[in-house]
């Protein structure tokens, strides 16, 4: 009853190991077979996707041959508005990422002027704070020079 449940190899799946006596023939031949069976699917699958990929060829070919009379007569027309294109292209995407930009700027800003705190403002108001200390020391060597300019 138990060899029923666990099948005729006695494992519990096609690729687990046979782990019973007596059945080493029967065991290396199925692995034989399975790896002939691997073997089928994969040159199958390679061979239809090698013809596939053939036929892409011969269509791209075919589609170049029949398209570039095409484009050479249209050419003055089309490189221009390739051009054209591009330009117009390059200007939509940079003005769009500056627009983002701003806002994330002005987004900052105004979280930083209402309280918030948002990620970088320790470093500006450490770099605040510097410069209002460097602009305290030139005003004081400025009136000490001014000072000492009076006095002779």
């Amino acid at each position: 009853m138990a060899d029923q449940h666990r099948g005729v190899m006695g494992g519990g799946g096609l690729g687990e190991p046979y782990r019973g006596g007596g059945h080493g023939q029967a065991q290396q031949k199925q692995g034989a077979m399975m790896t002939a069976l691997k073997a089928a699917a994969a040159a199958t699958a390679s061979g239809s996707m090698l013809v596939l990929s053939g036929l892409i060829l011969a269509g791209t070919v075919i589609a170049l041959t029949v398209a570039t009379p095409v484009l050479v007569i249209f050419s003055p027309v089309l490189v221009p508005a390739a051009i054209a294109l591009a330009l117009m292209a390059a200007g939509f995407m940079t003005s769009g990422g500056l627009g983002v930009a701003a806002l994330s700027v002005f987004s900052w800003m105004y979280k930083y002027l209402t309280g918030k705190h948002p990620p970088g403002a320790d470093q500006l108001d450490h770099a605040k704070a510097r410069l209002a200390s460097k602009a305290r020391d030139i005003k004081e060597a400025a009136q000490h020079r001014i000072d000492q300019a009076q006095s002779s």
